[in-house]
């Protein structure tokens, strides 16, 4: 079955457009409690929701909450929540699901729900698949002695804030550290500081100021431009920023060089390590060559995902893997969390460093970055560029010219047609002269 709401991430779109409107999402929650009580064999079935500071996570926090309601399905909400606090506290408080009203790094407009199994994992296809399905059919209200109750996990920040805690080594601590900690006006607002804070950091805080419109506005992972400038201007030795939903992080350190999560997963890697083999580390097709190259050069086998946490997580199940992640800074700790966690691979970076006594800048010294450069090529819709013969011909030839020192990966795009081309190479020069190559044979 094609799916017709479900992406990578959920449900996910700009608010008051479907899906992500009043009606729908009530009837998704509907939908989604149905599913959830079928597959409930014993007792009512009871999710958590959380959202992060959209103006819109209010109405659409409701319809969610009726939704469930009239499927017969008790909620739990917890209020403004990183989407990782979700999944934990699902898990922890044995529930069915668990669901987050977030766009993650997008801007206040956008608004969509993510649902967690009740072991703090991303559903199953089959599950959404389900849910998918019922969407076609009517609501069929439970009768009012079966009707779902709802409550409030009044403490649900401090639980979230012990579990993060609890991830960083009881032998070490952060004092002596300054960390500049970027919440962008996102769910992490007010757990974010006070894990660092507890754990010894004197922490400075930027983006904890949520006015339901300013998630992402020029803050957070995905606005990096004037973090190392407050890291030196603070005299921090660390910036940490988070995204919306606080499940990605990127950092500086204190001369303000940024560090991606392709570097931040070498970091963690390399320091499981010094505990024993690891297996193996899994990235996506967008992972920089160069920890490829690295991994091989260490011995340690590396596989690539599709784009998405979700498949990154599919793989090193299906590897028994631990690590895994994406530049974006989405990393996979599975020895520490079910799902990727902002504040939690932060601390497993903080861990390494205090560990060995080495600055990031040292850590990262043995990976050079290669030069990433992208052409989107404009093309026909549904062209087959696998068939393109002249494409062909000089992919090979480039491929074979740059093999050992970089890589080529062409994919189409998935919401427009256009072709995106990109080369990594050691030079960027030398990377789009191979780029150019490439789209020229899509001219002639």
């Amino acid at each position: 079955m094609k799916r017709k709401y479900f992406g990578t991430d959920g449900v996910r779109g700009t608010v008051g457009q479907e899906p992500i409107t009043p009606d729908f999402v009530l009837r998704l929650g509907h939908v989604a409690g149905r599913v959830l009580a079928h597959q409930n064999a014993v007792g009512r079935p009871a999710v958590l929701i959380g959202k992060d500071t959209r103006v819109s996570g209010y109405m659409l926090e409701a319809a969610l909450e009726a939704g469930f309601s009239s499927a017969g399905v008790d909620v739990v909400l917890c209020g403004p929540l990183p989407t990782p606090a979700v999944a934990y506290l699902t898990r922890a408080l044995r529930l069915n699901a668990g669901v987050v009203i977030s766009a993650s790094h997008n801007p206040y407009p956008d608004n969509g729900i993510k649902f967690f199994s009740g072991g703090g994992r991303k559903l199953p296809d089959e599950t959404e698949l389900s849910i998918e399905r019922g969407l076609a059919e009517p609501m069929i209200c439970a009768p009012s002695q079966h009707l779902g109750k709802a409550r409030r996990l009044d403490d649900a920040a401090g639980r979230y804030i012990e579990f993060c805690k609890g991830t960083f080594p009881a032998e070490i601590d952060l004092k002596g550290l300054r960390l500049l900690v970027d919440c962008a006006n996102g769910a992490a607002y007010h757990v974010a500081p006070a894990v660092f804070h507890e754990l010894g950091a004197d922490v400075v805080t930027v983006g904890v100021s949520p006015n339901g419109f300013n998630i992402n506005d020029g803050v957070g992972a995905v606005h990096t431009e004037g973090l190392s400038a407050l890291v030196r201007e603070h005299g921090a030795d660390f910036g940490i920023a988070l995204d919306g939903d606080a499940d990605r992080v990127v950092m500086t350190d204190r001369d303000g060089r940024l560090y991606n999560g392709d570097e931040l997963l070498y970091v963690i890697a390399c320091d499981r390590m010094g505990k024993g083999p690891i297996g193996g580390v899994v990235g996506t097709l967008m992972t920089n060559y160069a920890v490829e190259r690295r991994f091989a050069e260490m011995g340690v086998p590396f596989q690539r995902a599709n784009v998405g946490d979700r498949y990154v997580l599919d793989l090193l199940e299906r590897n028994g893997w631990l690590y895994g992640g994406e530049g974006s800074g989405h990393l996979l700790c599975l020895d520490r969390h079910t799902t990727g966690d902002g504040i939690v691979s932060a601390l497993q970076v903080l861990a390494a460093v205090r560990r060995s006594g080495r600055t990031l800048a040292e850590l990262t010294a043995d990976l050079p970055m290669l030069a990433q450069v992208m052409i989107n090529v404009r093309v026909a819709p549904g062209f087959a560029w696998k068939e393109h013969a002249a494409l062909a011909r000089e992919l090979g030839e480039v491929e074979r010219e740059i093999a050992g020192r970089g890589r080529v990966l062409i994919r189409p795009s998935g919401t427009e047609p256009v072709l995106r081309i990109m080369v990594e190479a050691e030079d960027a020069g030398v990377a789009k002269r191979y780029c150019d190559r490439l789209a020229a044979t899509l001219a002639r």
